[in-house]
């Protein structure tokens, strides 16, 4: 019985890693700034197989990223910065202007369209287990994507 229920643990460890590997990230990109801008926004699609949650992010372009949430207050549109976003199995979250997003702040240099930034998503399953996944962001126009960070 003992063998069972090792064996049983065993597997399920695998599935879980196995899924951690298998996070999806569709069309990542970050919207370009203009000179001695300071902040600018990160956005693509995520998908888990395993209920899971985005807990930080980090990139080589700036020290300072964070998690943040747009949303309506009444008649104000407010950003704030948020610890994790939710990842329910299998379905497909947003990160998009006005809504979720990554933020980088602090900038030290303008990030223009064509290039491509590096950025590090740490995602953590119910178990606690955290793994990093890479992802290289296309830099995009100032227009794109439709609402903008001021």
């Amino acid at each position: 019985m003992k063998t069972i229920i090792a064996l049983f643990a065993a597997a399920t460890a695998l599935f879980a890693s196995a899924a951690n590997a298998q996070i999806t990230v569709k069309d990542p990109w970050v919207r370009a700034t203009v000179p001695q801008q300071k902040a600018t926004g990160a956005f693509m699609q995520l998908q888990s197989p395993v209920p899971a949650r985005l807990v930080s992010a980090n990139s080589p372009l700036t020290p300072d990223v964070e998690i943040h949430e747009m949303s309506m207050e009444g008649d104000v549109m407010r950003m704030r910065q948020v610890q994790a976003i939710e990842l329910p199995a299998g379905q497909s979250v947003a990160l998009k202007p006005g809504g979720y997003h990554i933020m980088f702040l602090n900038l030290t240099k303008q990030v223009r369209e064509g290039d491509t930034v590096p950025v590090t998503l740490m995602i953590e399953t119910r178990d606690g287990k955290r793994t990093p996944v890479q992802v290289s962001a296309p830099v995009r126009g100032l227009a794109a994507g439709g609402h903008g960070h001021k």
